[in-house]
């Protein structure tokens, strides 16, 4: 969550390019070598870490060490690339990292890349020969992933059959999908993805081998200080903003073609009608210009073709799916609006009143904590979005709000601020806690939008000014928290500055961690999250990565509590009533046996150290689903586009909240029942 942004950016979920494996940008030479703009970024980044960081941090002999492993890592984490011989050879500047770099010197990071390409050709070449080679996959053998406590192979033949292991694995995964491949195509697809990957590490160009190489540093002080590109910048605004000029496409890249994964509702694409999820654009021309050939290109540098200022065409050379021969469409572009990304309501009717008609639940999904900071002329605002959907739903006399924040992974600080304080009049939002000590952060706006029973849902994936929002709401008993045991656990506020640039060039940005945030209970929600009121089982209590499982996190401590309002609408009593309403609909529901069931068994494997290279044992161990789940290129599918319309999904488990909501309303009644 970021507090402050000055030129700030960085990359949104639903935006216009999505890649299989890793999206890196234009060719280095032969020789890459370290640009001036390199090394003045380098040392602008060292220069804010060691003065604006909550921590202060020294960049000395300890922190060379963390990035030396961390690059390392970040390149090869499954150790099948370097040699033991190349980790030796890199070994000589472990503790001259922190030298080099304050010194802008990045000539480690361009000698480590150019050997990672070298190795990663060297695969390729062995991975053509593996493919053809006969595989048993009856035999009893399995592969190790514990990839920490490996070594990196020191002969020919331990770097053979690591990978002839890593190989079997990606054929049997294309056996065992949803639709299992005929064996010549599935052995094609395999040889293609390492050729992609090798062909996009050879499309890096010095911006982005620097992105990673500061990244790898910045992330050694905490997870959330992060170096950004100029271009990873651009896609921030964008998504912070929720709008661009465009045609309104979502593409992926696959096997050198940019991909179109959805058609943007409202956008020239849409409203033009020719374009089809699934076509290849193979090139692109500026309204009357020459083509340009897209494949083969980097998908942000397509992306970056495609995109323009609204009102002027773009010319597309497509092959429709399924066909072979291109065909051209002209498009203007024109501002497209991510509706899908910002919030959303619908009114449902639930149960029965006393009088026989039905309860009324309105239903807000907040996919992010949105705002363009006042950069254009009609600002994007989740505050005032949500405030929005509040008065139609007041309109509509509904009974309950569900706040849906189960993938809301945080956003503007200012925007939690403002959101938080519809629901309840004045008073401390959150404290934060810096160099300066200890303050308090109020709702901005007196006044209450909306006074009735409120659950909010959060999983592990809520993170940042959601914990925010549900932390607030909970400490002042004026909302109900339903979700899984507990949210992600960021406590920590991130600015963004922009670095500027040098003739002309951008140098990118810098998001900083320069506080820690705590409930107005006094606890901070780092590590620990905000827990649940009310838990209801689901897979991202497992499959979700917590603050507490990443490397370098900031460890959870409390300050005073600060003076707060508490409504009584979440009493005790009534907390146990509705938590053992749901727990007897969950134990007698068949759906949460399944599911509880698969999250025993995705514990089970996710604690193996090993996987099964016997068809038949990795069939039985994962099924189709888990399958996909181990290798998401499997069978990928573009997600379904919903037009725009918002429909709150009516499965067992949002049936479930749905009920817990139906009794809220009803929390009296339930009390003198029980």
């Amino acid at each position: 969550m970021t507090e402050r942004i000055f030129r700030a950016k960085r990359f949104a979920a639903l935006f216009l390019f999505a890649c299989g494996l890793l999206l890196f940008p234009a060719r280095l030479t032969a020789e890459p070598t370290p640009t001036n703009q390199d090394r003045m970024t380098a040392q602008m980044v060292c220069e804010y870490l060691t003065r604006g960081h909550l921590n202060k941090p020294e960049i000395g002999d300890e922190m060379s060490r963390r990035l030396f492993r961390r690059f390392l890592k970040d390149l090869d984490p499954a150790k099948l690339y370097f040699t033991k011989a190349d980790i030796d050879e890199f070994k000589k500047n472990e503790t001259d990292l922190d030298d080099m770099i304050l010194k802008g010197d990045l000539s480690f990071a361009y000698k480590v890349y150019t050997k990672y390409v070298a190795r990663l050709a060297e695969r390729v070449k062995l991975v053509e020969e593996l493919v053809d080679a006969k595989h048993d996959f009856t035999a009893k053998e399995s592969m190790s992933t514990n990839y920490d406590a490996l070594e990196n192979a020191s002969t020919d033949e331990a770097i053979k059959e690591r990978w002839r292991q890593r190989v079997k694995l990606d054929l049997l995964m294309q056996r065992i999908g949803e639709k299992p491949l005929p064996e010549a195509e599935a052995k094609k697809k395999v040889l293609d993805r390492y050729k992609g990957q090798l062909k996009r590490w050879k499309q890096l160009d010095n911006t982005d081998l620097v992105e990673i190489y500061l990244g790898s540093l910045t992330t050694c002080l905490d997870p959330h200080t992060n170096y950004m590109s100029p271009a990873t910048l651009d896609d921030f605004e964008i998504a912070m903003r929720l709008n661009l000029d465009g045609i309104g496409a979502v593409l992926r890249s696959e096997d050198g073609h940019a991909i179109i994964v959805e058609v943007v509702p409202g956008g020239a694409a849409a409203l033009d009608g020719r374009l089809k999820v699934n076509d290849k654009i193979v090139a692109v021309g500026q309204d009357e210009g020459e083509f340009v050939d897209a494949v083969d290109m980097k998908l942000r540098d397509v992306v970056k073709m495609v995109r323009g200022k609204r009102g002027t065409k773009v010319r597309l050379k497509v092959v429709p799916a399924g066909k072979l021969e291109p065909v051209v469409y002209e498009l203007t572009r024109r501002k497209i609006e991510l509706k899908s990304q910002e919030a959303r309501g619908e009114v449902i009717e639930q149960g029965k009143k006393a009088d026989g008609t039905a309860l009324k639940i309105g239903v807000i999904d907040l996919p992010s904590f949105y705002s363009d900071f006042g950069k254009t002329k009609d600002p994007k605002s989740a505050t005032e979005d949500v405030r929005k959907i509040l008065k139609d739903f007041s309109g509509k006399n509904v009974d309950a709000v569900v706040l849906d924040l189960r993938h809301n992974g945080g956003g503007s600080l200012q925007e939690a601020l403002a959101l938080t304080g519809l629901f309840f009049d004045k008073g401390p939002v959150v404290q934060v806690k810096d160099a300066r000590g200890v303050r308090r952060l109020d709702d901005p706006e007196a006044g209450i939008v909306y006074d009735g029973p409120l659950v909010v849902l959060t999983s592990h994936m809520s993170a940042s000014a959601s914990e925010i929002l549900a932390g607030a709401l909970q400490d002042y008993g004026r909302a109900l928290i339903v979700g899984d045991t507990a949210t992600h656990g960021k406590g920590t506020v991130q600015t963004i500055i922009d670095l500027g640039g040098n003739d002309g060039a951008k140098m990118g940005a810098l998001k900083l961690t320069i506080q820690q945030f705590y409930r107005v209970n006094g606890d901070s929600t780092q590590v620990r999250g905000v827990l649940a009121d009310v838990v209801i089982p689901s897979m991202t209590e497992v499959l979700a990565t917590g603050e507490k499982e990443l490397d370098y996190a900031l460890a959870f401590d409390q300050v005073k509590p600060a003076d707060h309002a508490d409504y009584g609408l979440i009493t005790g009593d009534l907390k146990t009533a509705l938590k053992e309403r749901s727990a007897k609909r969950i134990k007698d529901s068949a759906d949460f046996a399944k599911l509880n069931k698969e999250i025993e068994q995705f514990k089970t494997r996710k604690a193996r150290k090993t996987l099964p290279l016997n068809e038949k044992e990795l069939k039985e161990e994962f099924g189709k689903e888990g399958i996909e789940k181990l290798d998401p290129n499997i069978n990928e599918k573009p997600e379904p586009s919903d037009n725009g319309v918002f429909k709150f999904k009516r499965d067992f488990t949002n049936n479930e909240i749905l009920k817990i909501a139906e009794d809220f309303i009803q929390g009296k009644k339930l009390l003198t029942q029980r």
